[in-house]
């Protein structure tokens, strides 16, 4: 992925692809599973996502299924948007590890 930090919603499209290509409304159920509910993504901003992701070669089209006279798009994760993943989930825990510290220090300095 170019630098810029990669958002929310991309990140969790990206760990809904983990396991199996799935289309957009898989894609929306198992990001709303994953983040417990507090993300809920829309249609539009969905394939907004999609669309930045595709092009920055992190996700791919897997297939295209007809079912009842609609067109389904299947995407998959690739391997770029593996270790794209991958790399922003260590960053993450960096900065969660970051926190965890500076707010132990601050309870043990009896800080309120």
């Amino acid at each position: 992925m170019s630098p810029r930090t990669m958002t929310e919603p991309a990140f969790l499209v990206l760990t809904a692809l983990v396991d199996e290509p799935r289309h957009g409304y898989g894609i929306v159920q198992e990001v709303e599973r994953l983040s417990g509910g507090r993300v809920e993504l829309k249609i539009g901003t969905l394939y907004g996502v999609l669309d930045r992701l595709a092009a920055d070669e992190l996700v791919a089209l897997d297939r295209e299924e007809a079912e009842r006279g609609r067109l389904r798009r299947y995407y998959r994760l690739t391997e770029p948007g593996a270790r794209a993943l991958e790399a922003e989930a260590v960053r993450l825990a960096g900065n969660v590890e970051a926190a965890r510290t500076r707010l132990s220090a601050r309870h043990a300095g009896g800080m309120a």
